[in-house]
């Protein structure tokens, strides 16, 4: 692997001093040096946060079998075993495999992607987060990069994920369509709306434009089945960061399909591959990696004309 880390203290900063290099685990990502650098933080990759109960229980049994006290849940949606003795990681990486629950992935490449419940089971959802987040997964994670790249879904603008706070941010839209000829101006959906684009004006159901989200959150409300929705999008951000400094992801494209989705995925990362550095953050690289002549070229790619 890629030596990313300068310095004489990077060993001893980075890694646990009794992992020696000849096992190979030095290298993995998932592997994280504790304060006291005897011990580690093992972090295991559970994409979206979704897990079987059977899983959580073994994980549980796991854990004291190697002598781990207390389970850490994460903001990125797993689970971190803290204080784990550095001699005894064969056995539980092993036990972990064998769980589904294997290690996961914390330095320069792409971290556990996650993602709210989507429309398998909330109802504000748009699109089926936790089906992309677990093909994004399994497509990406791991990946190695200059810098790290984390994923996050929102099936819709709500972002229950943070998912415009990562450096790969997708948001489920849906556009409302109204027919004034139809609508009876009962005003329901006006209740629904909460960036106040639609309103009442003389018994009719005016909509902002300017103002909608395309959250979707009105279409369903309709007594009367009036407001309709066209199908659901994917708007999806780049460059943004949670951290000491955070940023909102800059908007990139907008796309129509699952597949659109993880081809515009595939190309950001082999261009953060290519073109970005380490040493800081995707965010403070972007004017330098020239993003908007990368947004020209994603538009070209899924809609063969320039945005």
């Amino acid at each position: 692997m890629k030596d990313r880390f300068i310095g004489p203290q990077k060993k001893s900063i980075m890694m646990p001093r009794r992992i020696p290099d000849s096992t190979g685990l030095s290298t993995r990502g998932g592997i994280i040096t504790e304060r006291d650098p005897d011990f580690c933080i093992v972090r295991l990759r559970i994409p979206a946060g979704m897990i079987k109960p059977e899983q959580i229980s073994a994980i549980g049994k796991i854990a004291r079998k190697y002598g781990v006290e207390d389970l850490h849940l994460t903001t990125r949606q797993t689970i971190e075993l803290p204080h784990v003795d550095p001699s005894r990681l064969d056995g539980l990486l092993a036990d972990l495999r064998k769980n589904g629950t294997p290690l996961g992935a914390e330095r320069e490449e792409v971290v556990n992607v996650t993602a709210c419940l989507g429309t398998r089971h909330c109802k504000f959802g748009n699109i089926d987060s936790i089906g992309l987040a677990r093909e994004l997964d399994k497509r990406f994670l791991g990946r190695e990069l200059p810098v790290k790249v984390r994923i996050a879904i929102s099936a819709c603008p709500n972002g229950c994920t943070s998912e415009r706070l990562n450096e790969i941010g997708i948001t489920g839209t849906r556009k409302p369509i109204r027919d004034p000829g139809l609508c009876t101006g009962c005003g329901t959906c006006t209740f629904y709306c909460k960036e106040k684009a639609i309103e009442v004006v003389d018994g009719i159901i005016v909509l902002h434009k300017d103002r909608c989200m395309e959250c979707g959150f009105c279409i369903m409300p309709c007594p009367f089945h009036i407001i309709q929705g066209e199908d659901p999008t994917y708007k999806i951000t780049l460059g943004g960061h949670r951290g000491r400094h955070p940023r909102i992801g800059r908007h990139l494209i907008t796309v129509n399909s699952e597949e659109d989705v993880i081809r515009v995925v595939e190309r950001i990362i082999t261009w953060i591959h290519r073109q970005a550095s380490s040493g800081s953050l995707l965010p403070e690289q972007l004017d330098e990696l020239e993003f908007d002549a990368f947004r020209k070229d994603m538009h070209a790619m899924i809609f063969g004309e320039v945005s």
